[in-house]
């Protein structure tokens, strides 16, 4: 795939990014970390993850199958933390999921937007992920009105040598008060957009380019085949980088080959 600078980044990012959220429905550690491997193979260059997606089982796959050294760049989160900790088997975690469908405190994530919880969840991303920095640090669908937004700059300017971006992440109403006032976290902005619905015109009504956009698989997107509905990504995110999710390995080079095909003389 052709890669893209990331707009109010360095980061230099694969035009389609692996969103890791349903990673652990791929199977055993192992199937994981070798479905990885396949997306970069097929020019996946960015991933997308968090602690709290197979509660830390996907930060660990993405620390074993690729090292820091290689050009994979990696956005994981805080804020959004799993019920149980990190340290839950795969076991646990489907266990976890299962029971939540009847008791949602097993599975609903733990909100918490101190700083101090913060440096702790870098901490154990880090070592999870095998890495001394992070290229991508998102806050995790924060409330513009509960953060101390003063006091998470002081952090992270002090982090400035394990962080090297900042931004949040979530859906049109996390994201259009941070806009509303100009929030100084928001280097970068993770958000929904969709065919139908264009929620991520948000982004350009205030004179920002798209960055990190998902969610193109909803809605009436079933009325088009995939194939039109990754050219119609392409075509509204034109700046960034757009994640997507599979676990097919043929998925993955349909990715590959829509995104290579874009724009090209027909």
């Amino acid at each position: 795939m052709d890669k893209i600078r990331l707009p109010n980044t360095d980061l230099y990012v694969s035009r389609f990014s692996f969103g890791t959220a349903q990673l652990h429905h791929v199977g055993s550690a192992k199937a994981q970390i070798a479905h990885l491997e396949s997306a970069a193979e097929q020019g996946f260059s960015h991933f997308d993850t968090a602690p709290l997606y197979g509660f830390g089982g996907a930060e660990r796959a993405l620390g074993q199958a690729f090292s820091e050294e290689n050009e994979i760049t990696v956005a994981t989160k805080v804020g959004l933390y799993p019920p149980g900790g990190c340290k839950q088997g795969r076991a646990s975690t489907l266990a976890r999921k299962t029971a939540g469908k009847f008791w949602s405190k097993l599975s609903r994530a733990e909100v918490d937007f101190a700083v101090e919880r913060a440096r702790e969840s870098l901490e154990g991303s880090l070592q999870r992920l095998g890495r001394d920095q992070i290229d991508l640090l998102l806050l995790h669908e924060p409330s513009a009105e509960l953060l101390q937004t003063d006091e998470w700059l002081g952090w992270i300017e002090k982090e400035r040598d394990r962080i090297r971006n900042v931004g949040i992440a979530g859906p049109q109403g996390v994201v259009r008060p941070f806009l509303d006032i100009n929030n100084p976290l928001v280097q970068v902005i993770q958000t929904r957009d969709s065919l139908e619905r264009r929620e991520a015109d948000i982004l350009t009504s205030v004179g920002r380019p798209f960055q990190l956009t998902y969610g193109y698989f909803t809605g009436h997107a079933h009325e088009l085949d995939g194939r039109e509905i990754l050219s119609g990504a392409l075509a509204r995110n034109t700046t960034g980088s757009i994640i997507v999710s599979t676990r097919s390995i043929e998925r993955l080079k349909e990715f590959a080959d829509v995104e290579r095909q874009h724009g090209k003389p027909q």
